[in-house]
């Protein structure tokens, strides 16, 4: 989920639909939208001699899009063997129950009430598959049960709306935190420095070959962001609203409620910290 702010230098990226990376393809959501990019990224992992599949995020309740799903992963010779969700915007996890039914898989989730099946996911656990290995994430901030998915094989991390591979995500408060995001993101650029991952599998828009850059970006643009609202603040402009107003005045009047939840999380954490 967007918020469709940029900063310059933002990082550009590459694959859009397909394959991704040796181990991961796109299968592209026909849901594009002002808050969704280009539609959901719906990624199939599989290690290259396994004929077994990992799908994350199934994306909107489209039948068209879930049996497309199941299609490309036949055809390569796959089976669909488990079910995994970054978190539980609808864009994302609303066709996980029907995805289930149509591929007889678990669906393993950090929020139970997301869950179909006993197994949760939670920090430091490892998802195995057919030789697969996706280290389990936790990036809380975007939303309280936010994950990430660290594939090492590839030298690569799912971000679901985490990081985007355009423009910059909301922060969705009042269940997402600015403190948890900006700690998530320090965790993802650990990532990058100590484990050498440089491709981000965004849950929207086009795969980035520069991972710490794009978690850079996405510091400073937060940083940028709330400096805005602070001084904003410092100005007059207390209400929510007139923040958004003031602060986005050249972003789409359509994604000001989006906006908006951002700037609500902003206030909350300048005012816990006293800065406000």
């Amino acid at each position: 989920m967007t918020d469709a702010s940029t900063l310059p230098g933002q990082p550009r990226g590459g694959v859009l639909s397909g394959p991704a990376t040796p181990r991961a393809v796109n299968v592209l959501a026909p849901n594009a939208s002002a808050m969704t990019l280009d539609g959901t990224n719906t990624w199939i992992l599989s290690e290259p001699d396994s004929d077994l599949a990992v799908v994350v995020d199934p994306g909107p309740l489209d039948e068209g899009h879930l049996r497309h799903v199941v299609d490309t992963a036949e055809q390569a010779g796959k089976r669909i063997a488990l079910t995994l969700l970054t978190h539980g915007h609808p864009d994302h996890a609303e066709g996980a129950a029907r995805f289930a039914d149509l591929t007889g898989t678990k669906v393993r989730a950090l929020d139970p009430a997301l869950r179909l099946g006993d197994e949760g996911l939670g920090a430091g656990d490892v998802v195995r598959v057919g030789g697969l290995e996706l280290g389990v994430v936790p990036t809380p901030g975007h939303t309280a049960d936010s994950l990430c998915f660290h594939l090492p094989a590839d030298r690569a991390v799912l971000t679901g709306d985490t990081i985007l591979g355009r423009g910059t995500t909301v922060v969705a408060h009042p269940d997402g935190r600015l403190g948890d995001y900006l700690d998530s993101l320090r965790r993802l650029r650990s990532l990058t420095v100590d484990d050498g991952v440089h491709t981000v599998l965004p849950g929207h828009g086009p795969v980035l070959e520069d991972a710490q850059g794009a978690v850079e970006f996405y510091l400073a643009h937060r940083a940028h962001r709330l400096a805005q609202v602070e001084t904003a603040v410092e100005n007059g402009y207390r209400a929510p609203q007139a923040v958004v107003e003031h602060v986005y005045a050249d972003v789409d009047r359509s994604l000001w409620p989006a906006a908006e939840l951002s700037v609500r999380a902003q206030l909350d954490y300048l005012s816990e910290h006293g800065l406000i």
